[in-house]
């Protein structure tokens, strides 16, 4: 063994060995390599001295996978035989180190001793494999679209090539430097301790990680979801994509079938074929985009089909086959060849193998924990916050459910999530923006829709960056306040926040009539549709 200096003091180093075993989470040595027991560290003068070694050691591990983007192991499949090293009673567990599950962590390790449980990277999906990596691609193929576009602008830049590569490699950068920040923000904590390691519910309010078990009166889960493989013949005799390996392809695929019209299948079909990939979509539903307004679907439709990409709309998937070296998919008495196939057809809670049993948590027919308005699910002590609970999935509501529960159950608030507003944007090109009631709920509830409408074709800013696509769609109470709206267009994810917060404020369209916007911008459009809300003509 070699012995490295460490400030003033030698450590025996393990090497590799040590890093090998910490990785697998099964193997008791790191636990005690960790606290210096009986393993050769040389120190008599500073018992930390072995901390100090295990910390770099950690550091180091998760520095490496951080680089790789790779989890610290792969779930277990069954934890029975885990050999259990210590225990401790804390003040709060938080089992899952999302976008909700972090910020929960920080916020109670400022009331008391708290234990974050990771099996996977902190930042869940969004950061590592949803949100952010998506959306830094989805900028690399609208550049590229808009380069081919560039003679229409006077600008002549030549043929235009994608390398994926280079893509895929900024996309990791920027991905690991956000990263980054999550793991300093839970190293400086007071009172945080982080396990990286797959939790499981060992008691009623115990729960065992890593080989040791922590008992407290709060726990918080937050374990998020995966992407559905659907219930298909031959599926898994395939090779399939789904959002998260779709990041990582190196080469732009020939052709590509999307399995699902939703948000992540719209947002990725437009994404390869801007790459180069010719691309058909698959959809069991009439239309893409079922759940915004229909408006909105007409409009990404018709950019799809102009951008070259195919869609099978209304159209049931049967069978999915190998047939020389490419994938065969049968789809309304017709067969689709391509070379690669994108499943994008929801999400699955990850809450299988938590043991939730055993204290009495219940999940529905999907595996989603079933939780109040609070947060509350069946087992008393026991909150669940973010995608492991169901709709909107969305990491925006994720965060408000962390920062909701923590006013409950630090401040004593009263809350509720039945009256909160959640907005939600497609990163299509035009984006899709939404939230609160259509035209046809507004009309169910109040007898009566108010809306305004406003096209992008006849906004002067829209007509000088060339992206006319789309419209501004207001609706209102009888009384003029504004219940919801849809903006499908250039930046719609950003231009509907001006309408979010005037439903917030329970203000009327004239309001946002009234208010001057500067002019040549894209939000005149809002301030147009404002203008434009009238009664429906009755005869």
């Amino acid at each position: 063994m070699a012995t490295r200096r460490i400030g003033s003091v030698h450590h025996v180093l393990l090497g590799d060995l040590a890093v090998r075993q910490a990785r697998s989470g099964f193997d008791p040595l790191p636990a005690d390599l960790l606290r210096g027991r009986s393993l050769g560290v040389v120190c008599e003068q500073h018992r930390e001295c072995a901390d100090t070694l295990g910390r770099r050691l950690r550091r180091r591990d998760r520095r490496d996978r951080r680089r790789r983007g790779h989890p610290r192991s792969a779930a277990p499949s069954s934890q029975g035989d885990r050999i259990v090293t210590e225990s401790a009673d804390v003040d709060t567990i938080v089992i899952g180190g999302g976008m909700a599950g972090l910020p929960f962590a920080l916020r109670a390790a400022r009331r008391g001793s708290t234990v974050l449980i990771e099996g996977d990277l902190l930042g869940g999906t969004c950061l590592n494999r949803g949100c952010i990596p998506t959306k830094t691609m989805i900028h690399s193929a609208k550049v590229a679209h808009v380069a081919r576009r560039a003679g229409e602008f006077g600008i002549d830049v030549g043929s235009v090539s994608v390398d994926l590569g280079r893509i895929v490699d900024r996309k990791d950068a920027i991905v690991e430097a956000v990263r980054n920040g999550s793991y300093r923000a839970a190293e400086r904590a007071t009172n945080l301790t982080l396990v990286e390691n797959w939790a499981r519910f060992v008691g009623p309010h115990a729960v065992e990680a890593g080989g040791a078990v922590y008992r407290a009166a709060r726990i918080v889960i937050n374990t998020g979801a995966r992407p559905t493989v659907p219930d298909l013949p031959g599926i898994g005799e395939v090779p399939i994509l789904d959002s998260t390996s779709a990041l990582d392809l190196r080469e732009v695929p020939e052709h590509l079938i999307v399995m699902g019209g939703g948000y992540v299948g719209c947002e990725f079909a437009q994404m390869y074929r801007r790459f180069g990939s010719q691309v058909t979509v698959v959809h069991r539903r009439s239309r893409l985009l079922p759940a915004e307004d229909p408006e909105a679907s007409e409009v990404i439709e018709r950019v799809f089909a102009r951008e070259g990409i195919e869609l099978l709309l209304g159209e049931e998937p049967t069978a999915v086959r190998a047939a020389n070296g490419r994938i065969d998919l049968s789809v309304g008495g017709r067969d689709v060849e391509a070379s690669h196939l994108l499943l994008a057809v929801g999400r699955t809670p990850n809450t299988s193998r938590l043991g939730l049993e055993i204290p009495g948590v219940a999940v529905d027919e999907r595996g989603f924990i079933v939780a109040s308005e609070r947060f509350e699910t069946s087992a008393a002590g026991i909150h669940a916050i973010g995608d492991v609970i169901g709709p909107p999935l969305f990491t925006h509501s994720a965060r408000d459910d962390a920062a909701l529960l923590a006013r409950h159950l630090f401040r004593g608030e009263d809350i509720t999530t039945s009256t909160r507003l959640v907005p939600h944007a497609v990163f299509t090109d035009p984006e899709v923006a939404t939230f609160g009631m259509t035209a046809g709920e507004a009309e169910t509830r109040y007898g009566e829709s108010v809306v305004g409408v406003e096209n992008f074709r006849g906004v002067a800013r829209a007509k000088a960056i060339g992206e006319t696509d789309g419209f501004v769609k207001i609706v209102t109470r009888p009384d003029r306040v504004i219940v919801g709206a849809t903006i499908v267009g250039p930046d719609a994810g950003n231009l509907i926040h001006e309408l979010v917060v005037a439903a917030y404020a329970e203000l009327t369209v004239d309001r946002v009539r009234n208010a001057i916007h500067i002019h040549p911008t894209l939000a005149e459009a809002v301030n147009a549709a404002a203008g434009g809300v009238h009664r429906p003509t009755t005869a």
